[in-house]
């Protein structure tokens, strides 16, 4: 590998670190070469440092080289956090520290100010961490620290402001690595060697230094027609512009215009979504729906709630309901949050509908007409106290795989993998809390075998063409690749759609055969016409939205069900799936309600926009990311409140008190125009990403638009110009100011999809809710001269860290599963009391016992993880048999025996 380099060059300390981290074995050839001198041929702006890998590629991005050699190290390979700060560092602070180093590099008086709320962050993440990252030294250390070396290694008054960064600027400093690199790199003369390199580096954004915007590197890539044709779309774009038809109700398919229809995975009914369930299906999912409607696609966004199945039965025992009842009160509250949440289905639905039962029955007796169907027996837990068969979610054991204590029937919560309900061991009811035995059930199956050769066919179609991401190919792809086995369709249940062959009509359909149903029945209860969108696949586009757990049963069992039945179905071309949202340093759990849950959420006094904000900023797009109430609070006081809010509500209000709230006249300048090439470019990378459903990144580039318009308006100082009473000034700062208000405008479309109702409340601000409702690839001036805008007020509060610490501590614990929004006390976390027998006359006494010998499963199982004392421990088991036995004379069983759980134990002794 040869690594090119100019002296001095801070940038490439990130590769040298890394370098001497390997202790100087990586094979590395160093060459230093003249910044001016181009290595890369097909770059048209010069980059260094460059590494040139055996192979003939190149890496020319810094922080990628510095990654790329740790990855050969062994180290920091695939991190979502590190990959983030080295994305912050190249797209936010790079921006930032750019001109403040070039001026510093040229003997001028830097301003540090627009460097504070970076180096704030900074400063806050280090607050309690010797790294930015975990515990160990990583790539992100490596490349801030590159970065800052030059701003901070001989400047004390930087470093006293904020001494958790300088604390780790200092420690890394001492690093032998870190001092050997910096010895190679700068020739042993420190930072002033660095400032002929500092020079010679391009700027990637519009940046202020005095008076001027200086060009971006974008922008002077483009030639003087294409800028000039930016121009002229700015000045007369506007009358070009098309606009949206009003949609009609129902909203139907129309043959020659893009047809988009979105589903979201339909959340389980049995309890209250929390914010992984949120972004991960719905949020994701509405804002690529406000931004097809926004394209003018003609668009269908269709959700609902799923509730047939073990879950939901589950749920119904323990709140003592019957399964409709759980549905109607759980539906109910799910669409309270996602309307919070401001959410914008065109139709939620449900599953438990004559439409349901009808379309899964069909396309059953279709694919039974078709063979591929089969029978077998299957080996179930069968609870012989509840005379049930019990489904994976009512049994809980230990994970044969990781030992784990309370693993479900289908999937162990600590590991993740997948599990059969009768390889747990020590499995248990979690009804009644008795030991399960196995028997066998005759079941029916899809014959995925069969099925496979016509499913691949339309993977590599469906794959190819359509916008699939990573994950959702990765899992695909290893489900098919070790070839397909039949899928169980059915189950022991009683609460689901029922199965209408002869000889299985106890039985109901399984929930992964039966919920995908739910798009196409929910459509067909918001639409007769529902087949106009589901089998027509030549005129419709179909968008899943799912976290990546849900991927295999919507790329694999979904569609095989719909090509077995021969008809031909509106299949998906783009499957979007996320990764997992974790909470704090744990992971969100509905069962154990960890967590926070959509009705709490509402309870915090902040608003759902800044909510919708931030899981979309952290939106787990290629790995797991993670909630952070300290993160929360800094990208709402720093993105939200200094960037964006601060742009537009200076920029208004300086209009509101200067020009009477009337847009002026505007003669663009040079500066003016370099910003409006710039926000076009912005603007167009923006929709690309969209397009794409990059939805993380598109989000990103709004916010750059912002810092754009809070860069000129610095750079210009409209208030000072008007201060010197000559008219040409004043045309100037009327310009200036014209040209914010109208990237206001901008800003509020682009934001519609993300934050709707801060972007209604902008265009109230300019009172321009009716100019335009498309958005596309050209800024144009829609706020003419003579337009009089709103009244401006702040659009964003600041959130204090002391609320956000209220907050994290208010949820660190349990939460109360139905999102009451209170945590639950220390207290009220310890085992209850034993519970009283009751007089036994009734079966309502039966259900209550049964309750009871849950609750004191309960309190046994809590004394035994916590390892309490031997003899109380024996006591709470005594009283629990006690009522097994009470409760199995009730209902004419066998009583348990405790002598059959003291042989247990003698049987486990003698095998030690």
């Amino acid at each position: 590998m040869d690594l090119y380099y100019d002296k001095g060059n801070h940038l490439t300390l990130k590769a040298a670190i890394a370098f001497y981290l390997g202790e100087s074995k990586l094979p590395v050839n160093w060459k230093t070469v003249k910044s001016s001198d181009r290595v890369v041929p097909f770059l048209k702006k010069n980059k260094l440092p460059v590494l040139q890998l055996s192979n003939g590629d190149f890496i020319f991005s810094s922080n990628e080289i510095c990654r790329y050699l740790l990855g050969k190290l062994g180290k920091d390979t695939d991190d979502l956090q590190v990959a983030e700060w080295l994305d912050w560092e190249s797209s936010q602070l790079q921006p930032v520290l750019g001109p403040y180093l070039a001026v510093s590099a040229s003997g001028g008086k830097a301003n540090p100010d627009p460097l504070k709320g970076h180096f704030a962050n900074i400063d806050q993440t280090l607050k309690e961490k010797a790294f930015l990252v975990g515990s160990d030294l990583t790539a992100a250390d490596i490349a801030l620290w590159s970065a800052l070396y030059p701003a901070i290694a001989e400047n004390s008054s930087l470093k006293s402001i904020y001494p958790n960064m300088a604390s780790w600027f200092g420690k890394l400093s001492q690093n032998t690595a870190f001092q050997s690199a910096v010895a190679m790199v700068t020739e042993n003369k420190g930072v002033s060697a660095c400032a002929t390199s500092i020079q010679a580096q391009p700027l990637v954004r519009p940046v202020v230094t005095k008076k001027k915007a200086v060009v971006t590197e974008e922008n002077d890539s483009l030639t003087n027609d294409e800028k000039d044709s930016i121009i002229d779309d700015w000045l007369h774009g506007k009358a070009k512009l098309p606009k949206n038809p009003m949609r009609e109700k129902p909203i139907l398919p129309v043959k020659g215009q893009r047809n988009v229809l979105i589903t979201s995975a339909l959340p389980y009914v049995n309890n209250v979504p929390h914010l992984g369930n949120i972004i991960g299906c719905v949020l994701s999912a509405d804002v690529y729906s406000r931004f097809c409607k926004l394209r003018g696609y003609n668009t269908l966004y269709i959700c609902g709630t799923d509730e047939y199945g073990t879950a939901t039965e589950t749920k119904a025992l323990e709140e003592k309901l019957t399964p409709k009842q759980i549905c109607d009160k759980y539906f109910k509250l799910h669409q309270e949050i996602y309307e919070w949440f401001n959410i914008g289905f065109d139709y939620f639905g449900r599953t438990t509908t004559d439409k349901q039962t009808e379309i899964a029955q069909d396309i059953f007796w279709r694919l039974q007409k078709r063979d591929f169907l089969l029978e077998d027996t299957v080996e179930q837990l069968l609870c012989e106290t509840c005379n049930r068969y019990l489904a994976d979610r009512f049994v809980e054991g230990t994970c044969p795989l990781c030992n784990y204590e309370d693993a479900r029937g289908d999937q162990c919560d600590k590991c993740g993998k997948l599990i059969n309900a009768t390889e747990l061991k020590n499995p248990r009811c979690k009804v009644c809390n008795s030991s399960p035995v196995i028997r066998s059930s005759k079941h029916l199956f899809l014959d995925l075998p069969k099925l496979q050769p016509t499913l691949e066919k339309f993977l590599n179609k469906s794959t190819n063409e359509g916008d699939w991401t990573h994950n959702a190919k990765l899992i695909t792809n290893s489900w098919v690749r070790d070839g397909l086995k039949p899928r169980c369709i059915t189950r022991d249940l009683k609460w689901g759609t029922p199965v209408p062959l002869e000889g299985f009509k106890d039985k109901v359909f399984y929930v992964w055969f039966d919920a995908p149903i739910g798009y196409p029945s929910i459509t067909a209860n918001y639409t007769d016409d529902w087949q106009k969108w589901w089998k027509n696949p030549k005129e419709v586009e179909l968008y899943n939205f799912m976290a990546k757990d849900n991927v295999p049963f919507h790329s694999v069992i979904f569609p095989c069900s719909l090509l077995g039945t021969g008809e031909d179905w509106t299949l998906v071309n783009n499957l979007v799936a996320t990764e997992y949202l974790n909470y704090e340093d744990g992971k969100f759990s509905k069962s154990r309600g960890i967590g926070v849950f959509g009705t709490d959420v509402c309870k915090t006094g902040i608003p759902a926009a800044i909510w919708r904000f931030y899981l979309l900023y952290i939106r787990p797009e290629s790995q797991d990311s993670a909630f952070s109430w300290s993160d929360f609070v800094l990208k709402n006081n720093s993105e939200l409140l200094n960037n964006l809010g601060n742009f537009v509500n200076r920029g208004l209000t300086f209009l509101e008190k200067n020009f009477n709230s009337i847009v002026p006249e505007m003669v663009l300048s040079e500066d003016d125009k370099n910003v409006i090439v710039s926000v076009t470019q912005e603007l167009k990378i923006y929709i690309e990403l969209l397009e794409k459903v990059k939805i993380r990144d598109a989000l990103r580039q709004i916010l750059s638009i912002s810092r754009i318009g809070n860069q000129h308006l610095q750079a210009n100082k409209p208030w000072d110009l008007m201060k010197t009473k000559k008219e040409e000034d004043r045309v100037k700062a009327g310009t200036i100011i014209g040209l914010a208000a109208n990237i206001s405008y901008l800003i509020s479309v682009m934001l519609h999809p993300y934050m709707p109702s801060v972007s209604q409340t902008i265009q109230e601000q300019l009172a321009a809710t009716n100019i335009s409702n498309y958005i596309c690839e050209k800024f144009v001036c829609h706020l003419q001269a003579g337009h009089k805008i709103g009244k401006p007020s702040p659009l964003f509060s600041k959130i204090e860290a002391s609320q956000a610490e209220e907050l994290k501590t208010k949820f660190a614990g349990k939460q109360n599963p139905v999102g009451t929004g209170q945590a639950t006390p220390a207290a009220a976390q310890q085992p209850p009391a034993t519970p009283q027998q009751p007089t036994l006359s009734s079966p309502s006494n039966i259900e209550e016992l049964k309750a009871q010998v849950t609750a004191q499963g309960e309190i046994v199982r809590s004394l035994k993880t916590a390892k309490a004392d031997k003899d109380k421990i024996e006591s709470e088991v005594k009283k629990l048999l006690e009522l097994k036995k009470t409760l199995a004379k009730l209902s004419g069983e066998s009583p348990p025996s405790s002598s059959s759980s003291k042989s247990k134990k003698n049987k486990k002794k003698k095998g030690k």
